[in-house]
């Protein structure tokens, strides 16, 4: 396994963007009256450091978030103070940087913070993307993901290519500024169409690994159930999600030299699925354990698994306890037809055939307790293509990288180019990523994702360790 690192400027991540804030330095024109800067200092210290002062040319002094025309315009009239989106402004000794961006030009808002500001103080509040590409005939697996980590002032992504006996990763992490930036070295995300169209970029690297692809909706994006987990008192997952799935377009390039190879994608054999979730769960370095190093807080299976029929999706999820106790679970089919009703599933269970020694499936069946639907009573899973995403990606298994983790005040960028065989022991204790083809027991066939990871203990797929 060998790790490269590189810090080049040429693919520096600019942290002042248009939109966010200026180049130029702060301006600010003042009244020298003595009566003004009295009434300056007196509003400072009554509203302390959260007190950002700005007016219009001749329109008196105002706080933030209150009008100038009120009793600050009565004592200050012709001030003028310009202030730059991001910076700092002084007064009276105190001083509070700026933190608008893009966004806050838009009415978005749900809190009345700037965008910037998650509603939430919780160090694990994020905000992230997630997407899958494989071909349907078998073969190569794309997995991208972009994160941004509010109140941990970072935001990173990755991509990992797996074919074969390849595992490559490329990975990037730069300090959070605009929050509608959404490029972090080479890797970036565009929202082409929301909800329906985005494209997802991996620039030309040393790494020899690049890709420029567009996602297109095949249906609606689903949202789904809210995951909540308190554990030993304090709320651990507190998160909501999207799902959908999809087909690609675009180009892939893999490889140097002679053994250079591209691949043209096209939706009618690149399908995928991709997911936007945002809330709160464990991420950025490792807290100090606590009771949790006794009861762990994520324990016995995660199974999570978004497919594409023809007409019509299937999202199966579910994370059970070894003692049966299901903290998430959902079973739904859902039409393209985005006046269509869903079709509740019923209860789901899931078997495994685990590849002997291991945690990692190598095939699988959902069951579901309504078999009078277009799938009948299960779907099985035959995969494709598996990727090892916990590996050298951020989800918790380098100490020195893991999503929301700062990586430095410039941008990093880093590559891992490794054999699955080497990846394999240590990627199969977090979440397998596995390109599948599902068919259903009426004898339809779709194709998705199929994820699952087993955590500790899980009697119901053999394993009681």
């Amino acid at each position: 396994m060998k790790l490269n690192a590189k810090n080049p400027n040429k693919i520096l991540a600019k942290t002042i963007t248009p939109g966010c804030s200026r180049s130029s330095p702060m301006s600010m024109k003042r009244n020298d009256d003595p009566q003004i800067q009295a009434a300056v200092s007196n509003k400072a210290q009554s509203w302390g450091a959260n007190a950002a002062w700005c007016a219009e040319a001749g329109g008196g002094l105002g706080v933030a978030g209150r009008p100038a025309d009120e009793e600050d315009g009565e004592v200050v009239s012709d001030t003028a103070i310009r202030i730059p989106i991001q910076g700092v402004f002084s007064v009276a000794g105190q001083s509070r940087p700026q933190q608008l961006c893009a966004w806050d030009d838009f009415p978005v808002h749900q809190t009345s913070e700037p965008i910037r500001y998650s509603a939430t103080s919780d160090r694990n509040f994020y905000d992230r993307y997630y997407f899958n590409a494989f071909a349907r005939s078998g073969g190569p697996m794309i997995v991208f993901g972009f994160g941004q980590y509010p109140n941990l002032g970072v935001t990173d992504a990755f991509a990992v290519w797996t074919e074969g006996d390849v595992h490559r990763v490329v990975r990037a992490s730069r300090p959070l500024s605009d929050r509608a930036d959404l490029h972090v070295g080479p890797l970036s995300v565009e929202v082409l169409e929301p909800l329906r169209s985005l494209r997802i970029r991996l620039a030309p690297n040393e790494w020899e690994f690049d890709f420029d692809l567009t996602w297109s909706a095949a249906g609606r994006a689903w949202l789904e159930p809210r995951h909540f987990v308190r554990s030993a008192g304090r709320v651990v997952f507190d998160t909501q999600r999207l799902a959908q799935t999809g087909g690609w377009s675009g180009e892939v390039r893999i490889g140097s030299g002679a053994a250079r190879r591209s691949y043209v994608v096209e939706p009618h054999e690149w399908w995928g699925t991709r997911d936007r979730s945002w809330g709160v769960r464990p991420i950025g370095a490792a807290e100090p354990p606590g009771i949790h190093a006794v009861e762990p807080v994520m324990t016995g299976l995660w199974h999570y698994n978004p497919v594409r029929f023809d007409g019509f999706d299937v999202f199966h999820m579910c994370q059970e306890t070894n003692a049966g106790v299901r903290t998430l679970e959902e079973a739904v089919l859902v039409p393209h037809d985005p006046g269509a009703e869903p079709v509740e599933l019923g209860r789901a269970s899931s078997n495994f055939e685990l590849i002997p020694g291991t945690r990692v499936a190598q095939g699988a069946k959902v069951s579901f307790s309504h078999t009078d639907t277009a799938v009948g009573a299960s779907i099985s899973a035959e995969h494709l293509a598996s990727c090892y995403i916990g590996v050298g990606t951020g989800y918790g298994l380098e100490a020195d990288w893991r999503h929301g983790m700062y990586q430095g005040p410039d941008l990093v960028v880093q590559g891992l180019d490794a054999s699955v065989a080497d990846v394999a022991p240590l990627g199969q204790y977090v979440v397998v990523d596995h390109g599948t083809r599902w068919t259903a027991e009426s004898g339809l066939v779709g194709w998705g994702l199929h994820e699952h990871g087993f955590f500790g203990p899980f009697d119901a797929a053999g394993l009681t360790t």
